[in-house]
């Protein structure tokens, strides 16, 4: 018989992604005992097969994209990119899918971790094995998700790749088939075709990167096209069957593919379906609905931070959501009465309800921030959407011949501020911290006039953006 073994500590944090552990280092510097529970490797999903892995298959294929657009380099690099070499960095930025640097940094503020299959087994108790692990303030659960998979007969005989096997594959496919027109889908069609893939795309809506303004989409798509991708929307998948090692697809208009391989990239899924959250009185396998402190509904102790409350589904989210949360529970640590209603406040993250960005790393880049105008209109303001062509910004000539991009502002008429910014070009995901600041501080369009941008710069794109404001 095992003896049960219990420790206790002030936090206990259910999963080291990189959400887990922004929520125990703040806790650690707010002088709490902290335990971190991981039984994958420390890092989480965004380290070694989600965001890292793949910008680092990503960023290559914008390089080369964007040294063909300039005339003198653009010669030298019409060969096809060297795969191997690629996915080997690839490797170098996961650490070859170790995690001996992360569990030094867990180490190194002064959190003990516990390796295993953490579970809920009652209010504030974690239970890891033949350990109990008792919370005297919170215990924050930040599992994150998994890929969602379709409910197709046979799908699992198939071995379908989701994102995971897509950001970690050490070969490209001859063939590719990618079911799904979000984030995952695009990047990953863009990375595998640029490495040596023919991509066919299958989207069951009408267009890719639906949750941004429509020309978000319609600019990947026309880029993926030329790429030599084969992008099919409004298609569905009727049946997906793998024979003799070949994967084949039919659609729902009967049509038949065939490919090495298929990577369903259609949503994610909490993982919470085996953490015990029984045991508190709540449904496994749910998301978790929080407050604004990040504080499951119904308990004075039990913390959601990251995907699983389904906020905002992002790993720059999620951490800004842990340095929140990890606030909040220092403060109510020391008896702190915290407001219910406080925004933006240290202990809110009122940044999610309306002030969300995120950058889609394909070619062209889709960045926004905010609102797009059907979310702004859907919302009941009263707003006036101002678009821009970037070619009329001398900075992107300069960055590349033929360059093709687009920016939307969405102005609110009545507060005369920003609900939202949209850009899709080249090289325009890094001028979307300008357009959050601007959005977060409410900036008034009058003072953004006063906020001049450096010539000859793709910045100057807001110039151009207040000129169409003013002028229209």
């Amino acid at each position: 018989m095992t003896e049960t073994e219990t420790n206790t500590y002030d936090v206990v944090v259910l999963g080291a992604g990189p959400v887990g552990e922004n929520v125990a280092d703040r806790t650690r510097a707010a002088g709490l005992t902290t335990a971190v529970v991981e039984s994958e490797l420390v890092g989480g999903e965004c380290s070694y097969w989600a965001c890292m892995p793949s910008k680092a298959l990503l960023r290559p294929v914008i390089a080369q994209a964007d040294a063909r657009r300039l005339p003198g380099l653009a010669e030298a690099v019409r060969g096809p990119l060297d795969t191997p070499a690629v996915l080997a960095r690839r490797n170098w930025f996961t650490g070859d899918w170790t995690d001996d640097g992360q569990v030094d940094w867990i180490k190194s503020i002064g959190a003990d971790l516990y390796r295993g299959h953490g579970r809920l087994t009652g209010p504030r108790q974690v239970t890891v094995g033949d350990t109990v692990l008792t919370a005297r303030h919170a215990v924050a659960v930040a599992t994150g998700t998994r890929a969602a998979l379709p409910d197709l007969p046979g799908l699992a005989e198939v071995r379908p790749w989701t994102s995971r096997d897509a950001t970690s594959a050490q070969s490209a496919p001859g063939r590719l088939v990618v079911v799904g027109g979000g984030v995952v889908a695009t990047e990953m069609a863009t990375a595998w075709q640029a490495l040596g893939s023919q991509v066919t795309l299958l989207v069951r809506g009408k267009g890719l990167l639906d949750r941004m303004e429509p020309f978000a989409g319609e600019l990947v798509a026309e880029a993926l096209t030329a790429a030599g991708a084969d992008v099919r929307t409004g298609t569905s998948v009727a049946s997906v069957s793998r024979v003799d090692g070949t994967v084949v697809v039919v659609t729902d208009t009967g049509e038949r593919i065939e490919a090495d391989e298929i990577l369903f990239a259609v949503g994610r899924a909490p993982r919470t379906d085996d953490i015990g959250l029984e045991t508190v009185g709540l449904t496994p396998g749910s998301w978790l609905s929080v407050d604004d402190s990040l504080r499951v509904d119904g308990t004075d102790w039990l913390y959601a931070v990251g995907d699983i409350n389904h906020r905002a589904l992002l790993t720059h989210q999620g951490k800004y959501q842990a340095r929140i949360a990890g606030a909040a529970i220092a403060a109510r640590a020391v008896g702190t009465d915290l407001p219910e209603n406080d925004p933006w406040s240290a202990h809110a993250a009122t940044a999610d309800h309306e002030s969300v960005p995120q950058v889609v790393f394909t070619d062209p880049e889709a960045a926004a921030v905010g609102l797009s105008l059907a979310e702004a209109e859907a919302a009941g303001y009263r707003v006036r959407a101002v678009d821009v062509d970037l070619s009329s910004v001398s900075g992107a000539g300069l960055y590349g011949e033929g360059y093709k991009g687009r920016a939307r502002m969405i102005v609110d008429l009545d507060e005369e501020i920003l609900r939202g910014v949209t850009f899709v070009g080249p090289g325009l995901g890094e001028l979307i911290h300008s357009a959050t600041v601007a959005v977060v501080g409410q900036v008034p369009i009058a003072r953004l006039w006063h906020a001049v941008p450096s010539y000859p710069t793709l910045s100057e794109v807001w110039l151009r953006l207040l000129e169409a404001y003013r002028d229209n």
